[in-house]
């Protein structure tokens, strides 16, 4: 096993690698220090900005928890998600990784043994509490390295007004339902007015997909292994394929963005469309006369599914006991019911606790989306293939209108997982 000074620099090339955030940048705020003095045990955390709102709330929560124990200080330093990555290489590489970071992924540090693991980092009520299909998601096998920070999931959007003159009493749950639905709006003949949104270009086209496989009881993964071609996947993609050659989805799936199809939504001219949480907000911006319903995902047979995407905290094992002890201290405090809740809803997240999604669950911007995270299913980001694998999706999917998917998913998956 090596040291920890030689794992420690050994995870530089590791670290490089870049990931699908949740939270999509933020203000640029650079490097900033909330500095300590005196005795005492002291601890470096590295959060990226997810927006205005952050550095303060960070401040506020280790003011808060140094009052509360005056033999520990925090030191806060703050990056833009533009920056973060390459600070990190940087950290990893002069020994000094910080003592808890605030990423995206944990996987690359996991794998080159320079992480706590979670149970030995907050307490096992902390860890209990958090919900177990994103405690899941921050594990290696069975071990879980990480600690999930905060959740954003999709639910189905859909045109209430629409709905409503197309004669549909509910949202669908199943995809027959969708596709019968999808038909009648379509058969209202309104101009440039379309079923379902189908984005299947490259700003997010594995989301798409995945929501389609997912639902249809396949996934990216068989074991440890990228598995895109299954048998299962291939009728989800059929079935993708029936939607868009009946003429129910937007022109062109292929060349389809997630931003400006959701654009299309806000204005009142598509039926259904998977969406984010914070497509409330921009709908209060853009439109906010849209008659509009929230509604679990659709899936093959009903049974409920969403794609979750988390961020995560994790903790450096710099071999230091009273270190240790007061990470445990700061984490155990920060997932504290109300210094969670308030950072959490500040943000304008998903929170993982279960506690705390209890105390939201009928907060506005949350409540249809809260009851989902139990079924929260993920994108296999801890397999070293996975990266490649999404890349292929991204470029080829959107060739599913005018190509066999079985062929379509074979040769994604051989792009994904070549050598």
């Amino acid at each position: 096993m090596l040291s920890k000074t030689k794992r420690i620099i050994a995870g530089l090339s590791a670290a490089a690698l870049s990931f699908t955030l949740v939270g999509c940048g933020g203000s640029d705020q650079g490097s900033d220090s909330s500095s300590a003095s005196g005795g005492g045990t002291e601890l470096e955390l590295l959060v990226p900005s997810y927006s205005d709102d952050t550095k303060g709330l960070w401040e506020q929560i280790i003011k808060d928890f140094e009052a509360k124990n005056k033999d520990i200080k925090v030191k806060l330093q703050m990056e833009s998600w533009e920056n973060i990555n390459d600070v990190m290489r940087t950290k990893v590489q002069s020994n000094q990784a910080p003592d808890i970071l605030n990423l995206d992924s944990f996987t690359a540090y996991a794998n080159e043994e320079l992480l706590y693991k979670a149970e030995d980092i907050v307490s096992p009520d902390t860890l209990s509490n958090i919900q177990e299909a994103f405690n899941k998601n921050a594990s290696i096998g069975d071990t879980q390295w990480a600690l999930p920070l905060f959740a954003s999931t999709r639910a189905l959007y859909y045109n209430k007004d629409l709905f409503e003159k197309a004669g549909i009493d509910s949202p669908p749950k199943t995809w027959d339902e969708l596709e019968k639905d999808a038909k009648a709006i379509k058969d209202l003949g309104i101009d440039a007015t379309d079923g379902y949104g189908m984005p299947l270009g490259n700003e997010e086209a594995q989301a798409e997909l995945a929501i389609w496989l997912f639902g249809g009881g396949g996934s990216y993964n068989d074991g440890d292994k990228i598995a895109v071609d299954t048998p299962e996947n291939v009728e989800s993609a059929k079935f993708m394929k029936k939607l868009i050659d009946g003429g129910l989805t937007q022109k062109d799936p292929g060349s389809s963005q997630r931003t400006p199809l959701g654009e299309t939504f806000f204005s009142g001219k598509l039926g259904m469309i998977i969406g984010l949480p914070q497509y409330i907000g921009f709908i209060k911006e853009k439109n906010p006369d849209l008659n509009y319903g929230i509604a679990p995902i659709p899936t093959k047979d009903g049974k409920p599914m969403t794609l979750g995407v988390a961020d995560h905290l994790m903790a450096f094992d710099k071999g230091d006991d009273a270190k240790k002890e007061a990470i445990t201290k700061f984490l155990d405090f920060f997932y504290s019911d109300d210094v969670y809740q308030n950072f959490v809803s500040t943000l304008g997240f998903i929170p993982i606790t279960k506690t705390v999604g209890e105390k939201m669950k009928d907060d506005e911007n949350l409540k249809d989306f809260l009851p989902n995270l139990p079924d929260a299913k993920f994108y296999p980001f801890t397999n070293p293939k996975w990266q490649a694998t999404q890349g292929a999706i991204q470029a080829e999917i959107g060739r599913i209108a005018n190509e066999d998917p079985a062929a379509l998913l074979k040769e994604i998956q051989e792009k994904g997982t070549q050598d």
